[in-house]
């Protein structure tokens, strides 16, 4: 053999691409790809991979990236929509969906040709293969580089390497002799080619039987992929739920199954935008009066929309009820819950805008309590109140909403945007609700920039790589007397004492925390302020509401994949009031609320979680008349 390679200067060149051929040193439009290797971009090293983690968010969550925002922060939005594997429901923005070639893979390594051996910044005039390197570079052109523009000839390479390189230099020379240059083709050269190729042929047959059993594949699953701009993802989660406790002489409610699915679908049509529109079903029952909630049966709701601290974090905040006209939504119908449409206008500048969308599609969550499918049981735990303020998470795309997200440097983000719940309607119902309440059968009022409206900002950054902080700020209008963050039964009511058909406005600061006291621990919490006014010249009160959060955040615990959560806070409360609001609502005992959760999230398989846990509720509703109350969840989680 080594007589062939040394019979010229191009034999030269053949040994040295014996000695130094890259993973695929090929033409640019020749890729291999093994399933079993895994290519390391940093060093060019090989390993093998005997095993296939899926992860999806996202994504819906799993899940959609869409501009450089998620790369320098992707430690920030920490929910766990399955760390590992999970499609949250919630689909967040800045991950758009990149069409690709269904035969592409995570090892394939594109390398890039070059037409000079200067273009290869790690081969000097000095190196004993410059020559033969040069050479086949300039006389063949069938030598490619790293797309770092190195060669690396010093690494160690697989016959079937070499195969595909020489499969390379073998389709150049016959483009030669065909194009009637054939005289650039020493008979030397071709003896040795000849040589290699009887001693290779087993190698170009079997790589030739693999590049044919790909395009096979390839054309197999462009017939039957479901589109070629969109992805499909889904979750879905079956829980039982029970509780005890509740108001003084009601008796506890029985045990009951719950179900939500949502289908989200994720369109792009440049590679770089996303149009998401999602699909919901589920069976919590409540309504304007709460009837039928758990709830309602624990005497913990509120008489209207059923707000209360024993809301499990997967039920919609008005469930059975469309809000904006005050209808009745069946149990397990379908509707779109969300519809939004994200497209970068700038490196930094991302806008985002849809009829169907929540707050928490544009904010990081920052704690990694947060995921209704995967994380915390109760409303309680996931969000802070100031990002659910104004129905902002109501889990039924509640808004219209229209923002961006800009990217101000690597470690820090600013979002916003405007939101309005009822710009679908043209004008405000004349009717009343309930005769004397002053509320409307339209109780958040009609048009876009009338009625019912919320403007929300989040700014978040990183100071260094254990902590994430989130800032809120959010400034609402109501038409009626409500928070709307769906928390607490005085949520209805929020000016006690006063009329419900009273407009207010609302000023909400709040802040989330996480570090990382290690890749397995993180602590995590927030705060919130929220103060709400009259909004009415006829009308003088205030209120102030409280609330907090703290906890323990553990990933991988006893197992890989298994995550668990222990926090404990206070609900929100009124701490102070003035004018004619009430501080302590009339047949109530004041007393602070207290929340106490823990949960352990065992992941069965790649799509399958199930999550047992139970959430303690001292002084239920700001109010010690109430017994202390117990919810325990079962929740299952299906991903797809």
């Amino acid at each position: 053999m080594a007589k062939y390679l040394l019979a010229s200067a191009s034999g030269m060149g053949f040994l040295c691409l014996i000695a130094g051929l890259s993973p695929v040193q090929a033409l640019p439009s020749l890729e291999i790809t093994d399933k079993n290797v895994a290519v390391n971009q940093d060093d060019g090293s090989y390993q093998k991979n005997d095993s296939h983690q899926s992860n999806l968010t996202n994504n819906i969550s799993r899940k959609l990236l869409i501009n450089e925002s998620q790369k320098n922060l992707s430690s920030v939005n920490q929910q766990p929509k399955n760390q590992d594997l999970e499609v949250d429901s919630s689909v967040n923005l800045w991950q758009p969906i990149t069409p690709q070639s269904a035969s592409s893979s995570p090892t394939s390594y594109k390398l890039a040709q070059v037409t000079s051996v200067s273009q290869l910044s790690d081969v000097q005039p000095t190196d004993w293969a410059f020559q033969a390197l040069q050479s086949l570079v300039e006389r063949y052109g069938c030598i490619a580089g790293y797309p770092n523009q190195t060669y690396r000839g010093n690494r160690a390479m697989t016959r079937y390497e070499f195969a595909a390189g020489l499969n390379a230099c073998l389709e150049r020379i016959n483009e030669l002799i065909a194009t009637a240059t054939g005289d650039l083709v020493k008979k030397e050269d071709l003896t040795t080619l000849q040589k290699l190729q009887e001693q290779f042929a087993a190698e170009l047959v079997t790589l030739r039987g693999r590049v044919d059993a790909v395009e096979a594949r390839t054309a197999e699953l462009e017939a039957n992929q479901f589109s070629t701009t969109t992805k499909l993802n889904g979750e879905v989660i079956i829980a039982g739920v029970g509780a005890s406790g509740g108001a003084p002489n009601d008796s506890d409610p029985n045990i009951i199954l719950v179900n939500r699915v949502r289908l989200n679908l994720t369109t792009s049509f440049t590679g770089k935008d996303s149009l998401i529109t999602g699909l919901q079903a589920y069976n919590f029952l409540g309504g304007a009066d709460g009837q039928g909630s758990l709830q309602e049966s624990l005497g913990l709701a509120s008489p209207l929309l059923s707000a209360s601290s024993a809301r499990t974090s997967f039920e919609p905040q008005f469930p059975g009820l469309n809000v904006n006209t005050l209808s009745s939504v069946g149990a397990n119908s379908v509707q779109i819950y969300k519809l939004l449409y994200i497209f970068p206008v700038a490196n930094k500048l991302t806008l985002f805008g849809g009829t169907a969308a929540e707050t928490s599609d544009a904010f990081p969550a920052i704690t990694p309590f947060y995921g209704e499918g995967q994380e915390s049981i109760s409303r309680f735990g996931n969000l802070n109140p100031v990002v659910r303020i104004s129905g902002g998470t109501s889990g039924t795309g509640l808004a219209s909403a229209a923002g961006f997200i800009f990217n101000i440097s690597p470690n820090l983000d600013l979002r916003a945007l405007y939101g309005n719940p009822n710009a679908n309607l043209t004008q405000k119902s004349a009717t009343e609700a309930v005769p004397g309440t002053g509320v409307s059968t339209t109780p958040l009022g009609a048009g876009l920039f009338s009625g019912s409206s919320v403007i929300a900002t989040q700014l978040t950054f990183k100071p260094s790589p254990a902590f994430d902080i989130g800032l809120n700020y959010a400034h609402s209008y109501h038409e009626i007397n409500i928070l709307g963050t769906g928390l607490v039964s005085s949520d209805i009511g929020a000016l006690a004492g006063v009329a419900a058909g009273t407009p207010v406005t609302l000023n909400s600061v709040g802040g989330t925390l996480t570090w990382r006291l290690s890749p397995k621990i993180a602590l995590s919490g927030y705060g919130a302020a929220l103060f709400v006014d009259a909004a009415s010249n006829s009308v003088n009160a205030s209120t102030t509401f409280t609330s907090w959060m703290a906890g323990v955040h553990f990933r991988d615990l006893f197992k890989s994949g298994n995550t668990a959560g222990i926090l404990f806070g206070q609900p929100l409360f009124r701490s102070d009031t003035g004018g004619s609001a009430q501080l302590t609502p009339t047949g109530e005992n004041r007393a602070t609320p207290y929340h106490l959760e823990a949960y352990y999230r065992l992941q069965v398989s790649d799509n399958i979680s199930i999550t047992p846990g139970a959430f303690v509720l001292f002084n239920p509703e700001g109010n010690s008349n109430n017994e202390t109350t117990t919810v325990g969840v079962l929740r299952t989680t299906f991903t797809f």
